[in-house]
């Protein structure tokens, strides 16, 4: 869908708690909590965290009845609206949304059938939230898993729509749609169709499973900036198998390097060469971590020689350009001041301090 507006207004909006999602809402940044289900305190530290990232709707998977009273503890009494996670049993779903659920998150493939999820549907509709529709590659109804007469990311898209063809065929149409793989281009494919075949239903993109850090950030930018370059997509999660804050970080490089949403400051920094006579890979390494909860949207520069800045990163807010030991610091191409490498990173981080 080339040239759809972004992000797309055509999908209908939904609210989970105070977070506005979907109808040209900015895309809403997400991540998992996975903290163990029964410990409140831990829950509530690791939203804390995310928060301070970024990040504005959490997912909390309550994986047995017994984390139902944790679960209502959390939502109480977190910053941000938390999402129930329910695979296998309907009747889960349907305690989380009396318990204070911003939103459920149940899988066709798995929730027990139609008969149960009406159950599902009619707790959230008393409950006033919406239902995200989460499909897996991982996760199909046996029968359609078995054909052989689609390909995966056909699958997926038809698990979901259907699904979402019943729920609306029961007068819910609060509903958020995702239908993940591991494999970029299959989910890319999938989102395509759903985004033709559902165009007015908000989409919660995300590659599944997309690994470690290196890998899986990779994996998801490629496949997730295909789709909101192309305006599908009202909310994203990057997956990775690490802290769900890197998560959340992610999610803002990926939305910034779009100029679809910025939050945090922009590190430009060159790649280093034989000229390069400073740490400059320790210097950058330092200069991320200190801006990464800032809160600025400025472009920071860490340049290793006069041959890349500050003339190359002239347009930063500020930066600063090494030499033998030493540092320049600049603002929008002007010369703020002259410090030595020790002192580098500290005097950038006064200078933003006064922006």
């Amino acid at each position: 869908m080339p040239g759809t507006a972004k992000p797309n207004k055509g999908t209908r909006r939904v609210m989970v708690g105070s977070v506005p999602l979907g109808g040209g809402a900015p895309v809403v940044v997400q991540s998992m909590l996975n903290a163990p289900a029964g410990d409140v305190a831990a829950n509530l530290a690791q939203i804390e965290a995310l928060a301070a990232a970024g990040c504005e709707v959490v997912r909390m998977a309550i994986p047995h009845k017994a984390d139902l009273d944790a679960f209502e503890a959390v939502c109480a009494a977190s910053p941000l609206p938390v999402v129930a996670d329910i695979h296998f049993s309907a009747d889960i779903a349907v305690e989380a949304a009396r318990r204070g659920a911003a939103k459920l998150r149940i899988n066709p493939g798995n929730i027990g059938g139609l008969a149960k999820t009406d159950a599902v549907l009619d707790a959230a509709g008393e409950a006033g939230i919406p239902i995200r529709i989460g499909v897996n590659a991982g996760s199909l109804d046996v029968e359609l898993a078995a054909r052989t007469d689609l390909t995966l990311a056909q699958k997926l898209a038809r698990s979901a729509a259907d699904y979402v063809r019943y729920c609306e065929g029961r007068g819910f149409r609060d509903l958020v749609v995702s239908a993940k793989a591991h494999d970029v281009m299959a989910t890319v494919a999938t989102y395509r169709q759903l985004a033709r075949e559902l165009p007015t239903c908000p989409l919660h993109i995300g590659v599944t499973e997309a690994g470690t850090l290196f890998q899986g950030v990779i994996k998801s930018a490629c496949g997730l900036g295909i789709l909101l370059e192309e305006g599908i997509g009202d909310t994203l999660r990057i997956s990775l198998t690490d802290d769900p804050v890197q998560e959340v970080r992610a999610c803002w490089t990926l939305l910034a390097a779009l100029d679809l949403r910025r939050r945090a400051p922009e590190l430009v920094s060159c790649p280093t060469c034989g000229r390069c006579q400073v740490d400059l890979i320790g210097l950058a390494q330092q200069v991320e971590e200190r801006i990464a909860n800032l809160g600025k949207p400025l472009k920071v520069a860490v340049m290793g020689c006069v041959v890349n800045g500050p003339g190359e990163a002239a347009d930063a807010d500020i930066g600063v350009a090494c030499g033998a030991g030493m540092g320049v610091v600049f603002s929008k191409g002007d010369v703020v001041r002259k410090v030595e490498e020790k002192a580098i990173v500290d005097a950038l981080m006064e200078e933003i301090g006064k922006l």
